[in-house]
């Protein structure tokens, strides 16, 4: 842990990543890649794009380190780098806790505040309790 309790991310790494994953079109490209390899003309046939804007998409990826090409042959695929994202889930991880413990806060301060009379016990939405008599129901 950091000091102060912070855990620190290279920021620029971050924030490449969450931009990229901002745009649905480079989800549904990381998603795809997530199957395996495939190549700017297999990643764009989905799309009503042409093959240059999605080259424009696998730039964004491959800057924030999402996404690499490598060479077969003549073929140039393109393959899913999971490491950034295993960063911001990291980072994410934190306010996950944080929330957590907030609920477990608000639980714990509404069974503090339940009656602990016999009205606490009966039955939800009935609006009566056991020592009502029947002729007056």
């Amino acid at each position: 842990m950091e000091p102060g309790g912070y855990r620190i991310v290279r920021a620029d790494l971050l924030d490449a990543t969450f931009a990229a994953l901002a745009d649905p079109t480079r989800r549904a490209i990381l998603a795809r890649l997530a199957a395996g390899e495939a190549t700017v003309t297999e990643l764009a046939a989905p799309f009503a794009m042409s093959q240059p804007a999605v080259s424009k998409h696998l730039r964004v990826l491959e800057r924030a380190g999402l996404v690499s090409r490598g060479r077969d042959g003549q073929r140039r695929p393109c393959r899913l780098e999971a490491g950034p994202m295993r960063e911001a889930t990291a980072w994410l991880a934190g306010y996950r806790d944080y929330w957590a413990e907030s609920y477990q806060r608000l639980d714990a301060l509404l069974d503090d505040l339940q009656p602990t009379d016999r009205r606490a016990d009966a039955p939800a939405g009935t609006g009566r309790d056991d020592d009502t008599p029947d002729a007056t129901r």
